[in-house]
């Protein structure tokens, strides 16, 4: 295992520095001056070339990605251009907030699409089948930016159950949650409904039924855990989608995380902290597939030992 995950910590070090290059290209191309943001147009020419110097944006490509290297590995994600704060102190006081939303969103949805996806598996031609790839259906339709204010028409203004919007205890997290993770319980639902079903054939799912294990003992402790390997796929796939579509979510919700920073860094042209937001969402996207290759050797010896 330890070898398993040098190797994989190994492949993690070119991923980060492919990141950071593509978050650094992507905002030097976006058209428009940061200076004249920051300073406006009525700024006299010696104020900005002072400025411009300052960010070393008078240097070749080239100069100024190494200096955004340098700033990196010290800690340095650069100043605010609106605030004039540290675009890493700014983005840190957001990320839990948006760490939290995708937790709880990644947790209903596994909560409601494991019973579902077993159920589905279990009675393949029955009427709860049927139901529960209507969910699915119906799930993955549903566009947040639709189902979420009507969970705030139904739920906050018409039975007064839960909190409009923010961030406090845990009735605010519960409507951001389910708007997040509905589309992503009903992908996993008919994910787990297919794994199982290819697994369920196998030999040695046999071989437990004719030890005379009860059917339920023989999904939850033989087929569930070999059929793991795509779900933790998707699972790791879907972590991604939850923080960029958390976007949506915590503007509809005033929800204090990334997504609503990025959106709000986006609006008043501050390309440093866009760059921040970016890169922050990236590099937990790329944490989390590590932790999801590490799971699957764990699962799967086969993929511990390279077979």
């Amino acid at each position: 295992m330890r070898r398993f995950l040098i190797r994989r910590l190994s492949l993690l070090l070119p991923s980060v520095l492919g990141v950071v290059t593509l978050v650094f290209l992507f905002i030097h191309l976006v058209p428009g001056d940061p200076v004249e943001v920051m300073l406006g147009e009525s700024a006299n020419l010696a104020d900005r070339v002072a400025l411009r110097s300052a960010l070393h944006l008078d240097e070749p490509l080239l100069s100024q990605y190494r200096h955004f290297l340098a700033g990196l590995l010290q800690g340095d994600w650069g100043r605010s251009i609106q605030t004039g704060r540290p675009v890493r102190e700014l983005v840190f006081e957001r990320y839990p907030a948006t760490l939290q939303l995708a937790a709880a969103a990644m947790s209903f949805a596994l909560l409601l699409a494991l019973p579902l996806g077993l159920i589905a598996a279990r009675y393949p031609f029955s009427p709860m089948t049927h139901g529960a790839l209507f969910f699915a259906l119906i799930g993955v339709s549903l566009p947040s930016y639709w189902f979420g204010p009507l969970l705030i028409l139904l739920f906050s203004l018409k039975f007064g159950w839960f909190p409009v919007s923010g961030r406090g205890g845990v009735g605010h997290l519960v409507l951001p949650a389910l708007t997040l993770g509905l589309a992503l319980s009903a992908l996993l639902t008919r994910m787990i409904r297919a794994s199982i079903l290819e697994v369920i054939r196998a030999e040695y799912i046999c071989a437990a039924r004719g030890k005379g294990l009860s059917t339920i003992r023989v999904l939850l402790r033989h087929a569930l855990p070999n059929a793991l390997t795509p779900l933790l796929t998707a699972i790791g796939l879907q972590f991604g989608s939850l923080l960029a579509g958390s976007v949506i979510i915590e503007t509809i919700f005033s929800w204090p995380g990334v997504g609503r920073l990025i959106l709000q860094a986006i609006q008043t042209r501050d390309y440093t902290l866009v760059q921040g937001c970016l890169l922050i969402i990236a590099l937990t996207y790329l944490v989390t597939n590590l932790l999801i290759d590490l799971l699957y050797g764990y699962f799967d010896p086969r993929v511990r030992y390279g077979r």
